[in-house]
C-alpha cells in the first residue's frame, strides 16, 4: 500500500451514513458488538496468544497486550455499558429566539472521523470504535504492530456486526502499523476530524509536532500519594499497595509515595508486608532509604532525581520523606503529569486545600489512584485520560466526542 488516503475518504464517507443513524439504532449496534465479543472470544484468544508470543514477557507493556477470558468479558461489559448511556447527539444546549424572529438553536453533533493512535492495548480498539459509534462518529484506529492480530480481530467482529445491520463497515477501520503511514494521517485535514493519541510520551510528542489536525492528548501518568501526618497510617499502606501494585503497568498506578517527616518511621515499614508479594523495587531518598534499608528490604536504590517524575510503568516506585504540607505540594507542582493524584489524610482542611490547589484531571482523598477510569467513572469506557485542559480533561468519552452546530430556523428574514 502506498497511501491510506483511499482509507481516510472511505471513513468520511461512511461518517455521514454513522451521523444518520437514530440514537437507537446506535445503541443496538453497540449491543450486539458487545455481544459478539463475547461468543467470538476463542478468535480474539487465539489472536492475542499471536502478538503475546512475540514480546517478551518483562516488557512493561505486555500485561497490557493481554486478553484472557475474564478482560474480554470486561470489555464487552464496558461496551454493553455504552449501549445504555444517555446518547448526546441531537442534545439542544441553548434556545432562544432572535430580534429578528429567527429560531435559533446550539445542537450537540458528532465530531466526524476521529482517528486514535495507541500502543499495545488491545481493549483500546473496541473501547473506541463502540464510543465512536454510538455518538455518531466513524473511527479509524492505528493500532501498534505489538498487538496487530488482537487489532486485527477484534475489528473484523465490529465490522461484521456492522454490516449485519446494513451500515458500512468503513465506520470502523484498522490502519497498516508501517510507520510511514503516520504523518499521512496527522495531515489529512480533509478527511480526519481529531486526531487521538495514546501512548508512550514520545509518541505524543510526536503527535503534538507534526499533526495539522486538532489533537486531545493522552498525557502520561506520572502519579503521587501524599500520607500527610493525620493520616490513618493502616488505612494509608493499603491505598499505597494497591494504586501500585494492583495492576503498575496502567497510567493510573502509583510512581512516587510522599510522606510527611513526622510519620515517616512508622509507615514506610507498614508497605513492606504489601509489597513483598510483588517483589517491589523502590527509589527512596536519603531518609526514606535508611527508614527502609533498617526494616530490612532488599530491592532498595537511592533515590536519583530522574526517579521522581517517572513512570515506572511496573512494580518499582520512588519515596520521598517532605517536611511540610506544602514541600508535598510543590513537590507534586513540579513532578506531576497532572493525571491523577491523591492524599491519605484525616484532616479536612488539608484534604479541602489538596483538593483545590493540586493541578491535575483527577485529584482525590483516602482513595487509591487505581479509581481514575472512565468505566468507574460511568462513562461506560473511556477514549483516553487527557491530562490538557481544553476541550476534554481527564476520562473522556461519548460528552468529548460531540461538538456543536448552531441551527437558524426563519421564516425569509433578511438582515438590514
Amino acid at each position: 500500500m502506498d497511501s491510506i488516503l483511499p482509507i481516510l475518504q472511505q471513513a468520511k464517507a461512511a461518517s455521514r451514513q454513522v451521523a444518520k443513524l437514530s440514537a437507537s439504532q446506535r445503541s443496538q449496534i453497540v449491543a450486539d458488538i458487545a455481544d459478539a465479543l463475547e461468543k467470538n472470544f476463542d478468535k480474539i484468544v487465539e489472536a492475542n496468544q499471536k502478538d503475546a508470543a512475540r514480546m517478551d514477557p518483562a516488557d512493561p507493556k505486555y500485561d497490557r497486550l493481554l486478553l484472557d477470558k475474564d478482560r474480554i468479558a470486561g470489555i464487552a461489559s464496558d461496551a454493553r455499558n455504552v449501549s445504555q448511556i444517555e446518547d448526546p447527539v441531537g442534545n439542544v444546549l441553548l434556545k432562544r429566539a432572535m430580534e429578528s424572529g429567527i429560531d435559533l438553536q446550539k445542537v450537540a453533533v458528532p465530531l466526524g472521523v476521529v482517528g486514535v493512535i495507541y500502543e499495545s492495548r488491545p481493549n483500546v480498539t473496541a473501547d473506541v470504535a463502540t464510543l465512536c459509534l454510538k455518538s455518531g462518529n466513524a473511527a479509524v484506529l492505528r493500532g501498534g504492530s505489538d498487538a496487530d492480530d488482537s487489532n486485527r480481530a477484534i475489528v473484523e467482529i465490529i465490522q461484521n456486526v456492522l454490516k449485519k445491520h446494513n451500515v458500512t463497515p468503513d465506520a470502523v477501520q484498522l490502519l497498516p502499523t508501517d510507520r510511514k503511514f503516520v504523518t499521512e494521517l496527522l495531515t489529512a485535514e480533509k478527511y480526519v476530524d481529531i486526531i487521538i493519541p495514546r501512548g508512550s510520551a514520545g509518541l505524543i510528542q510526536f503527535v503534538r509536532e507534526n499533526a495539522k489536525i486538532p489533537t486531545i492528548e493522552t498525557g502520561a501518568g506520572v502519579c503521587h500519594t501524599f500520607v500527610e501526618a493525620s493520616a490513618d497510617l493502616d488505612a494509608a499502606a493499603e491505598i499505597v499497595v494497591n494504586a501500585k501494585t494492583q495492576r503498575p503497568s496502567v497510567c493510573n498506578s502509583l510512581d512516587t509515595v510522599l510522606v510527611s517527616a513526622e510519620v515517616a518511621e512508622e509507615f514506610l515499614p507498614k508497605l513492606l508486608p504489601g509489597f513483598k508479594p510483588f517483589d517491589v523495587e523502590i527509589y527512596a531518598d536519603d531518609r526514606a532509604f535508611e527508614i527502609l534499608k533498617s526494616a530490612g528490604w532488599k530491592k532498595l536504590h537511592k533515590a536519583q532525581s530522574e526517579d521522581f517524575g517517572r513512570e515506572f510503568l511496573g512494580q518499582a516506585c520512588s519515596v520521598k520523606v517532605v517536611d511540610s504540607f506544602d514541600e508535598a505540594l510543590d513537590h507534586i507542582s513540579e513532578f506531576s503529569s497532572r493525571h491523577s493524584e491523591a492524599i491519605c489524610s484525616t484532616d479536612p482542611e488539608l484534604i479541602d486545600r489538596f483538593l483545590t490547589e493540586v493541578d491535575a484531571a483527577s485529584v482525590m482523598a483516602n482513595a487509591s489512584t487505581r479509581f481514575s477510569d472512565g468505566a468507574l467513572y460511568g462513562l461506560g469506557a473511556e477514549i483516553g485520560i487527557s491530562t490538557q485542559k481544553l476541550h476534554a480533561r481527564g476520562p473522556f468519552a461519548l460528552e468529548k466526542l460531540v461538538t456543536e452546530k448552531w441551527v437558524l430556523r426563519g421564516e425569509g428574514q433578511i438582515r438590514k
